[in-house]
């Protein structure tokens, strides 16, 4: 079986030695095997691992839900792993319906500003001074 250090592992994930450190610590990674010089020593499955939750963080997973649905994974729970992705896309179309609403009060503010004159007359300003504001669209 092929077996990789650390570095290499790294590399060929795409992803920084620190990483994958981390990944261990945070148990997304199972703890390399160690040589009797005490060098880590990495396995197919590892990397396959990594490449797992690079695309998953890639699509707006947290490291919280892939630690999940690795979980899911190792016991083949499709439902689960779908409900799971059905509840991120959720969380992304709220996230850009609350992009486009921020997009548009700042296109709108940037529309109102002259973009010279003085400091008390900036819409932009003006309109982040106001307070109560923070539930609604700009102006």
């Amino acid at each position: 079986m092929t077996s990789f250090t650390i570095g290499e592992l790294a590399k060929r994930a795409g992803v920084a030695i620190d990483t994958v450190r981390y990944y261990e610590r945070g148990q997304l990674l199972a703890p390399a095997q160690r040589s009797a010089s005490g060098y880590r020593h990495y396995t197919q499955t590892e990397l396959k691992r990594l490449h797992f939750i690079r695309r998953a963080k890639s699509l707006g997973f947290s490291l919280e839900d892939i630690r999940t649905l690795l979980a899911l994974s190792d016991n083949a729970d499709i439902a689960q792993v779908k409900r799971a992705a059905i509840d991120k896309l959720a969380d992304v179309d709220q996230r850009i319906t609350e992009l486009t609403r921020i997009r548009t009060g700042l296109q709108t503010l940037i529309t109102a500003c002259p973009g010279h004159g003085r400091a008390e007359a900036c819409p932009i300003l003006n309109a982040l001074s106001q307070e109560d504001r923070h539930d609604r669209t700009f102006p």
